[in-house]
């Protein structure tokens, strides 16, 4: 696997056919070649609605969570997310996520610390009464693909239970 996404997320993970792939993708992930896009539903509106959020993830023993720190700490990891807001309706909104790093939780942390935690991550702060999960999807991906060179734009159908919040015109 060249990439993974947290439990109960659903979405694009990208798979290398061998070692030489896996090498490749691997050598373009660090270098920010492949691109990764998310769809997430946040409780309230982003201020501002457009931004980049930086900072470091440091996972917490006590409580076996992720934690953000505005400085760099000891074993802390630096995150990086890029996001717009898409829509808002019912104090919800459709947020499209750039990674441009992959730390553990991220974009449920990093909105955990913007104080608008997803829809159904009770984990971070999240309403989970009217979903079961973080309301986080793996939507599209960008690279090029590494044995013929192609451009490649993948993108994976948004599940039933995000459809269900009427932000359709995104989806």
């Amino acid at each position: 696997l060249c990439n993974r996404i947290d439990r109960n997320t659903g979405g694009i993970v990208i798979a290398a056919k061998n070692a030489e792939a896996l090498r490749v993708l691997n050598e373009k992930i660090r270098e920010r070649e492949l691109s990764k896009f998310y769809l997430c539903i946040c409780l309230g509106r982003p201020e501002p609605p457009k931004g980049r959020i930086e900072c470091f993830l440091r996972k917490d023993s006590k409580t076996n969570t992720m934690r953000v720190y505005h400085h760099p700490v000891p074993d802390g990891r630096s995150a990086v997310t890029l996001y717009e807001t898409l829509e808002t309706r019912d104090r919800l909104s459709l947020v499209e996520v750039e990674l441009l790093t992959g730390r553990t939780h991220q974009i449920r942390v990093h909105f955990a610390a913007l104080v608008h935690p997803l829809l159904g991550d009770a984990l971070y702060g999240g309403d989970a009464s009217r979903l079961a999960r973080p309301a986080l999807h793996s939507a599209a991906a960008d690279f090029t693909q590494p044995v013929t060179g192609q451009s490649l734009h993948i993108t994976a159908p948004i599940p039933r239970d995000l459809r269900a919040f009427d932000f359709e015109r995104y989806l």
